[in-house]
């Protein structure tokens, strides 16, 4: 069952964000896990997070948020993260997740839901290769 994420997640949540920082090799620590945990439940901020509940365990995360988009002159969505227990892959999880985001971009009126992902993320680019269109936009990071 997909639902937005609740309070009582914090422990399944925490597995598995620090699971999909592990994955990106991104490094992961209590300070980062506290400060998108509040933003989750801060009604002002942008990011939600839904999560996929099976046998009352969350087994995956997604946090999304609105994104202007000037060109178009409206909101879209972004997907910032999709991570699914690794021990529970292959039964299209991802997929319902990508079907819920899609009620809540047209429910938000934003059109479409923008996300990227490594390049070597080639299990993943397999999934999104067949749920959606890829971009001809490079991405770039200025620090």
């Amino acid at each position: 069952m997909i639902r937005q994420v609740k309070i009582e997640d914090k422990k399944d949540w925490e597995r598995l964000y620090r699971g999909y920082a592990d994955f990106y090799k991104v490094k992961m620590n209590d300070e980062i896990l506290t400060t998108v945990w509040k933003w989750l439940f801060d009604e002002s901020h942008e990011v939600s997070g839904l999560v996929y509940e099976e046998n009352s365990r969350i087994i995956a995360l997604a946090h999304y948020r609105k994104m202007p988009s000037p060109l178009r002159g409206k909101y879209i969505g972004f997907l910032d993260d999709l991570f699914v227990d690794p021990k529970h892959r292959r039964k299209k999880i991802a997929e319902k997740i990508f079907k819920e985001l899609k009620n809540i971009s047209d429910k938000n009126g934003w059109g479409l839901i923008r996300w990227i992902t490594r390049n070597n993320n080639e299990k993943a680019k397999n999934l999104y290769d067949k749920i959606s269109k890829k971009t001809t936009w490079d991405t770039y990071e200025l620090e």
